[in-house]
C-alpha cells in the first residue's frame, strides 16, 4: 500500500524530512527570486539559520541531528575516531552511532520509516521498511536494502556519492556535469518512494549540496568562473524541493535542513605540521604514517576538523603529560591555537572549544581534549606525514562552518528562535506525537 493509498479516515501525522548537505542559510535566503521554493515554505511556515555542533563535520553532525544528542553520546567525532586506550584510528560507520536514530524510535512505536542517503548509515539498517545507506557506503549493491530496491535504483543510474576526483580538475565541466546526473537520479529515487511507500516518517539527504559547495562556493560568493553554474546548480536543488513538497499530501509536515554551513576557503591548516615545528609533536622516525608512529615525548596531536589530544599518561599508551599537569598543558595549547595567524595576518582561530564544554555521555572516553573552530578561510588539517607546509592551498575553495546551519519547516506553529542541530530530531518527534523523555536528549522540540 503506497501513501496515497492510506484509508481516508487515517490522520496519523506523518512527517518528511529532506537534508541539504552543507548548505548555508545566507545563500537560499539571500536569494529569494532565484530559490522561490525554498521562499514559500518560510512564508508558509518558517525558516532561520541555526548552528551546526562541535565540530561541524558531516560524519559527526548526521549522526547528531538524527538522534538529537552529541557525539559523547553518539560515541562518534569525526570522519575519524581513535580507539579508547591505543593509537589506532576507525572511519566511524553507521553500526558505530551508539544513540537510538529517530527513525528508530519510530519504528518502536509501531510506525514506518523510509531513510535514503544519509552519511554514516552503513550497513542498512533492518529494521526500517526500507533504507539506502548514504557517504561512506562502499557501493550501491551492499547499501540498499531489501534487494528490490538496489535493482530499481540502478534503473536510474543511482550513485552513493559524486566522484569527488573530477573536482581536483582545473576546469569544473565534468565535475558539475556529474554532480547533475548524481542529483537527478537521487531526485528521482525520493519521489519515487514519497509516492510508493506507506510510511510516516520519510528521511532523505541529498549530499550533492556539499560536494558542490567544497568546489564552487568561493567561485559563488566571490565571483568567481563558475558562480553562474553554481546558482543554477542550486535553483535545480530548490526546484526539487519544490516538487518533493508538492508530492506530499497536505497533512505531511516537511523539514528542510543542513548539517552545517559553508564558507570560502583561504589556506589548508596542517596542524600536525603546526604542532611539530611547535614542540608539541614529535615521530620516531622521519617518514611517519599514521599516529602509531608518535614518539614518547610528543605532548598532543590532531585529528580533523580542529580536534586536539593531548598525550596524555593513563589514557595513552606513550602518555607523555602527567595527569595533574593536564589542565596547564591543556591551556597553554589553547593559548598557543589562539594566538595562531595566517599568512594574511588574520588568527586561524575563532574560538577553543574545552571538552567538557561540548561533549556529555557516555563515550566522551575518546572526545578530544579541544576543538578549534576557524575563523572564515581556515580549514583545519591533520596528517601524519610531518612533510608539509603549515598553510597550503588545494582544489577546493571552499569549506564547512559552524553557524549559518539551514532550516525550514513548514509549519506556522514552528518557532526556529536560538535553535541548534539538537532540535531536530525532537521536533520530529513531538510532530509524530512519538514520545521519549526531555532529558534523554540534548535538544528541544521547535513546536
Amino acid at each position: 500500500m503506497g501513501l496515497f493509498d492510506r484509508l481516508r479516515g487515517d490522520d496519523s501525522p506523518r512527517v518528511a524530512f529532506i537534508g541539504v548537505d552543507g548548505v548555508p542559510y545566507s545563500l537560499l535566503s539571500e536569494h529569494e527570486d532565484r530559490f522561490p521554493n525554498f521562499a514559500s515554505i518560510a512564508d508558509d511556515g518558517t525558516a532561520s539559520e541555526i548552528s551546526s555542533i562541535v565540530p561541524p563535520e558531516s560524519s559527526a553532525c548526521w549522526p547528531s541531528l538524527t538522534t538529537g544528542v552529541n557525539p559523547g553520546e553518539t560515541g562518534v567525532y569525526g570522519f575519524q575516531d581513535r580507539e579508547v586506550g591505543t593509537y589506532d584510528t576507525y572511519v566511524p560507520m553507521g553500526r558505530e552511532v551508539q544513540a537510538d536514530r529517530v527513525w528508530d524510535r519510530v519504528q518502536e512505536e509501531g510506525l514506518k520509516a523510509t531513510v535514503m542517503n544519509v552519511p554514516v548509515t552503513f550497513p542498512p539498517q533492518r529494521n526500517v521498511q526500507r533504507m539506502v545507506s548514504g557517504f561512506l557506503s562502499p557501493d550501491l549493491e551492499k547499501a540498499a536494502y531489501p534487494d528490490d530496491v538496489r535493482d530499481y535504483l540502478e534503473t536510474l543510474d543511482y550513485r552513493i556519492d559524486v566522484n569527488p576526483k573530477l573536482g581536483h580538475e582545473e576546469k569544473k565541466e565534468a565535475f558539475i556535469e556529474d554532480a547533475h546526473e548524481t542529483i537527478d537520479a537521487r531526485f528521482e529515487a525520493f519521489e519515487h518512494y514519497i509516492e510508493e511507500d506507506d510510511w510516516d516518517l520519510f528521511f532523505g539527504v541529498f549530499m550533492t549540496t556539499d560536494r558542490v559547495n567544497h568546489f564552487l562556493f568561493k567561485d559563488y560568493e566571490r565571483d568567481g568562473q563558475y558562480k553562474e553554474e553554481f546558482l543554477e546548480f542550486y535553483e535545480k536543488v530548490d526546484d526539487y524541493v519544490g516538487r518533493l513538497r508538492e508530492a506530499l499530501p497536505e497533512d505531511v509536515t516537511l523539514i528542510v535542513a543542513s548539517d552545517h554551513g559553508f564558507t570560502s576557503l583561504d589556506y589548508e591548516v596542517h596542524f600536525n605540521e603546526w604542532l611539530r615545528e611547535e614542540g608539541w609533536l614529535s615521530f620516531e622516525d622521519d617518514e611517519p604514517e599514521e599516529l602509531g608512529d608518535i614518539a614518547t615525548e610528543t605532548k598532543a596531536y590532531s585529528f580533523i576538523p580542529g580536534r586536539f589530544y593531548l598525550n596524555l599518561e593513563g589514557r595513552e599508551p606513550r602518555g607523555s603529560v602527567p595527569e595533574d599537569e593536564y589542565d596547564d598543558v591543556r591551556d597553554e595549547l589553547k593559548a598557543d591555537l589562539e594566538a595562531l595567524e595566517g599568512p594574511n595576518g588574520e588568527k586561524v582561530v575563532d574560538r577553543v572549544v574545552e571538552k567538557e564544554a561540548a561533549f556529555r555521555g557516555d563515550h566522551d572516553d575518546i572526545a578530544p581534549d579541544l576543538v578549534a573552530i576557524p575563523n572564515d578561510g581556515f580549514d583545519l588539517k591533520s596528517g601524519f606525514k610531518a612533510d608539509s607546509e603549515i598553510f597550503t592551498t588545494g582544489p577546493r575553495n571552499g569549506m564547512h562552518s559552524f553557524d549559518d546551519t539551514s532550516l525550514y519547516i513548514d509549519d506556522p506553529d514552528a518557532s526556529i528562535g536560538d535553535a541548534d542541530l539538537f532540535d531536530i530530531a525532537p521536533t520530529i518527534l513531538e510532530l509524530l506525537e512519538v514520545e521519549y523523555s526531555r532529558s534523554e536528549l540534548d535538544g528541544a522540540s521547535l513546536l
